[in-house]
């Protein structure tokens, strides 16, 4: 007994190291399975409120997914013109860049070495006019042999959306009989509590998207509405997300515009963003999750280490879902 209490903690972080190289290593079946699951837990209000009709449980499960499908098909149909101008403008963009490097690097004359190594990484030596041969795109092969993976992973998450909506009481009574210090209420109140932080973040978030793009739309920004889109989407992950968008709106100021105004997008951004996050969030969130920022961080290192974007989705709902229901545990034990 004393062996086993001496080597508890080492255990413990073996079976965590181990979970997390099973999931990494089959990211493929798990990534597609975990995300609809949390989606499930954020649109369970959806679905109970079709209950609430007189729905059958069938019909109320498949209009929720119906409803979730729908909104992901306007989104992506919003962006794929965007996308598309992108990339027909990567040859333009990457000469944009390589000029603003250029006019910095005659700026710091100390730095010759430095300078030439930036150069030759951009390719200086082959300065010119933007081609369109700087762009690969993958053929019509590759895409055919990649496609019925990505179908596979929408089927796998379409179907377990489907079936955790239809059957989640089912579940969580099979949850409740493993372990008694949870009850199906328990996990119930721990769904509404991840649904009512998953609706603040969007209000806000909206919100600051819309902002975001009046904002550049007064400076003559193209596109304002779906940068200001972007920017939502980018705020859904904390502490990662914005910086990273701060890096592509600086890159979309320096192609829109000429001089010190091509940084004014970035730094309007950024500007707005710390006041949105050190008074607004805060104080409308800190209501609903209190939960230690180095937690927050390490989670969302940690998933998007693992599973790229999907992980960043997930990781803020999984962490305050697990939190609410390991807080309804202590209470049910205590």
């Amino acid at each position: 007994m004393q062996f086993v209490e001496k080597f508890a903690v080492p255990i413990w972080i073996l079976a965590v190291v181990g979970v997390m190289v099973v999931l990494n290593f089959a990211a493929t079946l798990f990534a597609p399975i975990l995300l609809a699951v949390v989606l499930g837990v954020v649109l369970s209000p959806v679905s109970d409120l079709m209950d609430r009709f007189g729905l059958p449980r069938g019909l109320s499960a498949f209009s929720t997914l119906a409803i979730t499908l729908l909104v992901i098909a306007v989104m992506l149909f919003l962006l794929e013109p965007v996308l598309t101008t992108a990339i027909n403008r990567a040859p333009v963009i990457w000469y944009e860049l390589r000029e603003t490097v250029e006019m910095a690097q005659s700026a710091l004359r100390g730095l010759e070495e430095a300078g030439e190594e930036v150069a030759d990484a951009l390719g200086s030596e082959n300065a010119g006019a933007p081609t369109e041969e700087a762009v690969v795109v993958p053929s019509a092969t590759e895409a055919l042999l990649y496609a019925p993976g990505y179908a596979a992973r929408v089927m796998i998450f379409i179907g377990t959306l489907y079936f955790f909506l239809l059957s989640r009481d089912e579940v969580y009574a099979y949850i409740e009989k493993l372990d008694r210090g949870l009850t199906g209420g328990d996990m119930r109140e721990a769904e509404k509590q991840v649904s009512r932080y998953f609706l603040t973040i969007t209000i806000i978030n909206a919100s600051f998207g819309a902002l975001v793009s009046v904002m550049l739309a007064i400076m003559g920004m193209p596109f304002p509405i779906v940068w200001g889109f972007l920017a939502a989407l980018a705020n859904f992950i904390l502490y990662l997300g914005p910086p990273m968008f701060a890096v592509c709106l600086l890159v979309g100021g320096i192609v829109a515009f000429d001089g010190p105004l091509s940084f004014a997008p970035a730094v309007i951004y950024v500007v707005a963003n710390m006041i949105e996050g050190q008074f607004v969030t805060p104080s409308l969130v800190g209501r609903t999750m209190d939960v230690n920022p180095l937690l927050v961080f390490l989670s969302l290192v940690v998933w998007l280490w693992m599973w790229g974007p999907v992980g960043g989705i997930i990781a803020i709902p999984l962490l305050v879902w697990v939190l609410a229901l390991r807080d309804r545990y202590k209470v049910a034990v205590v």
